[in-house]
């Protein structure tokens, strides 16, 4: 895979893992779980996790809760579709400050060449939401191996250290 320029290895990022469903438990939640297991591999670290109903409301507070909560990057999976439940799009993407239209973009691209035509119905997003990056995968395991492995872990350091201020000039 391309990288443009070398980004800080070591650097750590500080995640938040937010399962949206109405039918999985912690214990049942094998998308959140995976996608624990492959920022811990990565060498990140997980300072929130949680499963929460796909209700606007439960989003809404649960994002408003993550804005506190020293994070770098939110994950949040689940609720992605065009479903009369599916919340997690329309609540997260009304509160990003800037987009990251290419990460849908290139997802769903990729979704297609292993998925076919029902990657039309995934509104995965992206963008920054005070001060952290944020990103919203739909619920299955295979999307999100898909969009952990070639897009967000390749770039997650990189697009934190795109967040932090600048170091004043002396």
């Amino acid at each position: 895979m391309l990288q443009p320029h070398p980004d800080p290895a070591a650097r750590v990022v500080r995640c938040g893992v937010i399962t949206v469903s109405d039918t999985r438990s912690p214990e049942t939640d094998k998308s959140g779980q995976l996608i624990q297991a492959l920022l811990t591999a990565a060498g990140h670290e997980i300072g929130d996790y949680e499963v929460i109903k796909d209700d606007p409301e439960a989003i809404a507070h649960r994002l408003e809760h993550l804005a506190h909560a020293n994070l770098e990057a939110l994950i949040f999976n689940g609720g992605t579709g065009i479903a009369h439940r599916d919340n997690t799009y329309d609540m997260l993407a009304k509160h990003l400050e800037k987009t990251l239209p290419g990460f849908g973009e290139i997802f769903r691209a990729l979704s297609y060449e292993e998925i076919g035509s029902r990657a039309i119905a995934s509104r995965a997003v992206a963008g920054t939401y005070r001060g952290m990056i944020l990103f919203s995968l739909p619920g299955s395991t295979g999307a999100v191996r898909l969009a952990m492995e070639q897009l967000i872990l390749p770039e997650l350091r990189h697009l934190v250290s795109q967040l932090q201020p600048a170091a004043p000039q002396v």
